[in-house]
């Protein structure tokens, strides 16, 4: 009973994180391409086109926050991009989409062409466009959406409007700079002793480099009315985006140069091989040694066992006595020096004259 108790407050927990997260999910903004034309209900594009949908949240591959993905066939073939912020968890990017792809059908109903952006006012934001054209690879700078702070700039505001250009300037040329996916940029740069200027820009991953610098200062023609006096702005369109802050916005992860290569492990220092090959002499040194000594002592062995092999020979030959002076030697085979009878026959004394 209390086992199925606290699987229900689980359960119960677990419904509330998630609608709490989606909850803290706003829509900042959408655009119904209404010139693009309309699908019919129930057409083979809605149905290519919430196939294509589901299939966002449903591919565990995230490519560093960007869906780029297209399903059916023309002419009813549907082409969606989705991008999230580069300092977005992937479960948090996916659940960013989820709650776009939901959403964006119901804004835009039957619409074959649309974009929306959802924002939960800190690291999490994402946008999500789909249509009936070929839209990877394409840089599209309209239609633009912009967000602004409420707080203006009282003072130093020409020293606030040059430092933000100068820092848009060089992010701009880095984002573009970089390859795909990588194509963002962050920054920071003093305005005065008490003022720093965060910013964060960034294109589709699809745009080549020429396109992503273009895009970006299109953007810049919208910094009069979106951000004129503003402590901080954002410019949107399709295929890119900036924001600038007097606070930082982003997280640490992404706030030096995407994809740093590992350092280097500096080479050994030449003592060390010195070391090394030392170690290699001595080592030679002793093997040619001990395999020196084997041989003297194989060498030194086998001299031994010839000179016994000699001895015994040389010992044969000494006792090796003709008939005539064994005969002699025993005084005709007497009794008298018969000594006793062997395995062999009669064992008899011999006179030392014989030797």
């Amino acid at each position: 009973m209390a086992s199925s108790r606290l699987r229900i407050y689980v359960f119960l927990f677990v419904i509330h994180y998630f609608a709490l997260t989606i909850a803290q999910l706003e829509l900042q903004y959408h655009e119904c391409y209404i010139n693009n034309g309309n699908y019919i209900t129930n057409s083979t594009y809605e149905a290519n086109l919430n196939r294509l949908l589901n299939s966002l949240t449903e591919n565990p591959r995230i490519n560093y926050g960007f869906y780029n993905v297209s399903y059916g066939q023309n002419p009813d073939k549907v082409y969606a991009i989705a991008l999230c912020r580069p300092d977005m968890e992937p479960s948090s990017c996916s659940d960013c989409i989820n709650v776009a792809r939901k959403n964006l059908t119901s804004l835009c109903p039957n619409k074959v062409t649309a974009i929306g952006g959802y924002d939960d006012r800190g690291y999490n934001n994402c946008m999500l466009r789909y249509a009936n054209y070929d839209i990877f690879g394409l840089m599209e700078n309209a239609p633009y959406f912009f967000v602004y702070a409420e707080s203006n700039i009282t003072e130093n505001l020409i020293e606030f409007n040059q430092t933000r250009q100068r820092l848009l300037e060089r992010l701009f040329s880095e984002a573009a700079a970089r390859p795909s996916p990588n194509k963002y940029a962050t920054g920071k740069e003093a305005v005065s002793d008490i003022v720093t200027m965060y910013a964060l820009v960034q294109c589709t991953p699809d745009l080549s480099e020429a396109d992503c610098k273009e895009c970006l200062h299109d953007t810049t023609k919208l910094m009069s009315k979106c951000c004129d006096r503003r402590q901080g702005g954002r410019v949107i369109n399709p295929s890119c985006s900036f924001r600038y802050e007097t606070n930082k916005f982003f997280k640490p992860s992404i706030a030096g140069p995407p994809g740093s290569p590992d350092p280097v492990t500096p080479e050994p220092p030449p003592r060390k091989k010195n070391h090394t090959i030392l170690i290699t002499v001595i080592v030679s040194v002793v093997a040619s040694v001990i395999l020196i000594t084997g041989i003297c002592i194989f060498l030194r062995v086998r001299k031994l066992k010839l000179e016994d092999e000699n001895v015994e020979e040389t010992i044969a030959k000494s006792l090796q006595f003709d008939f005539e002076t064994i005969r002699v030697a025993t005084d005709n085979f007497s009794d008298a020096n018969k000594l006793g009878q062997g395995g062999f026959g009669a064992v008899y004394k011999v006179r030392s004259t014989c030797t």
